[in-house]
């Protein structure tokens, strides 16, 4: 029969503390605030890091929608869409930030990265174009060597990747690019050169590896790297070696080496097996 005093006395208790509340609650009501900002914060490190992208996007795209003057939210909808490899999206989500009063030229950066992932060169240089020389970064630099590269304009991409290189303290990625660069244009010892000092940097860099293989390759330098590699690795580089052989008219050479390369495997190697026997029936025929 005590039951119903309980409900007005909880509303007397509700009544009684907002009658009671200091000048210093409001202190209170900002640091709970602040502690909000900084959960929000933990949570886009996370989805932008460690989270599956599919999710990101969905976090990132409802978080937008309910904040859309937060300028950080929509850059993190922008990356979220780069790393769920969705690029087009991104172009989109990139020039959307770029409408905001806070951009910068980092953010310019980044279109233009979006843009070259889609395959819009042209857009994208008109955007680095943009960017004024005083801002330099390693990504701008590294984006104007891939898009020099992509004009052929050897002279401006060697200056740019040489630039980009010597501003970040791990260079791997950019030099096996420039490497990439040197292998297409059949500059090989200097292709073989820029593989070789990527993989100081990066010792687990695996384009790398097979890169500096091709590049050995081109010179018919038909042995393996003295590099870290795996059993598995060496394997597989075994088969790009003798692919290259094969390419370049040295058949026998090239069937020892798919033969080492499905020895050296741990398991059943189906890719050099195949390569293997597709020779062979060539030659039979």
């Amino acid at each position: 029969m005590r039951h119903p005093i309980l409900i007005p006395l909880c509303f007397a208790g509700v009544f009684a503390l907002s009658a009671c509340q200091k000048p210093g609650d409001n202190e209170v009501n900002r640091t709970m605030k602040d502690l909000n900002v900084i959960d929000e914060s933990n949570m886009s490190n996370i989805m932008l890091t460690v989270a599956d992208p599919s999710e990101a996007v969905a976090y990132f795209s409802k978080a937008s929608k309910d904040n859309p003057d937060r300028i950080d939210l929509q850059r993190g909808l922008a990356q979220s869409l780069i790393r769920a490899k969705r690029p087009t999206e991104a172009v989109t989500a990139w020039t959307k930030v770029l409408t905001h009063p806070e951009k910068t030229e980092d953010d310019r950066v980044e279109l233009a990265d979006a843009l070259i992932r889609s395959g819009e060169w042209k857009k994208a240089k008109t955007e680095l174009n943009r960017v004024p020389p005083t801002h330099e970064s390693y990504k701008r630099y590294r984006l104007e060597a891939m898009v020099a590269d992509s004009n052929k304009d050897w002279k401006k991409a060697d200056s740019f990747y040489e630039t980009a290189s010597g501003m970040t303290t791990n260079p791997g990625s950019v030099l096996n690019n420039w490497g990439y660069s040197k292998l297409t244009r059949g500059n090989y010892k200097d292709a073989e050169r820029l593989f070789t000092e990527a993989l100081t940097y990066d010792k687990g860099l695996y384009t790398a590896k097979n890169n500096l293989v091709l590049a050995r390759g081109a010179q018919r330098v038909y042995t393996l790297p003295v590099i870290p590699m795996t059993q598995v690795e060496r394997a597989q580089l075994l088969h790009s070696l003798a692919l290259t052989a094969i390419k370049q008219g040295d058949v026998t050479t090239g069937k020892g080496l798919l033969k080492d390369a499905i020895d050296t495997h741990p398991q059943h190697f189906e890719a050099a097996v195949r390569s293997l026997e597709a020779l062979e029936n060539n030659v039979s025929n």
